[in-house]
């Protein structure tokens, strides 16, 4: 059964309202390349080996970038739509005349939304119905303990440390 491993930390900063208070955030294992996610996709039954997916990938990769860089979105059914976003410096430009996108922008930002269509199913609400979690804490036990991550643990479902709230 799939996992997300999360960790608590706690507010340190005395001039935050929420001082003092827990949260929570993802622990990522590991950042998947091209290479091994098209290897991951060519083992889920395709027909396509990895040296094809990878192909299509980094060629997908190189035609979104294109694409946003000719002002157009990328929508992706099922998956999501990725668009650039301007950044302005602070302040502004005090006049129109004196606009100039390449001193007035800060910096481009490539930006996903998620599809929230029915189909889907990647809106914010709907990911954590369907997650499962595991605590960081309870990810080390089991290594240290000899036990696979998989087995069933003390970690507890959406809680951790506690489940209450």
């Amino acid at each position: 059964m799939s996992k997300i491993i999360y960790d608590v930390y706690k507010n340190t900063n005395e001039d935050s309202p929420s001082h003092g208070n827990f949260f929570g955030r993802i622990v990522h294992l590991e950042t998947l390349n091209t290479r091994k996610l098209a290897r991951h996709i060519s083992e889920h039954g395709s027909v396509y080996t990895q040296d094809v997916v990878e192909g299509v990938l980094t060629k997908a990769e190189a035609c979104i970038v294109e694409m946003l860089l000719e002002s157009k979105k990328i929508k992706l059914e099922g998956l999501g739509t990725f668009y650039l976003m301007a950044e302005n410096k602070k302040g502004g430009v005090v006049s129109l005349d004196k606009f100039n996108p390449k001193g007035a922008f800060k910096g481009l930002h490539i930006r996903f939304l998620p599809d929230s269509s029915a189909d889907a199913q990647l809106n914010s609400k709907e990911m954590l119905a369907k997650a499962t979690f595991m605590w960081a804490e309870d990810l080390k036990r089991d290594a240290a303990e000899g036990r696979p991550a998989d087995e069933e643990s003390g970690g507890t479902e959406g809680g951790g440390p506690s489940t209450e709230g």
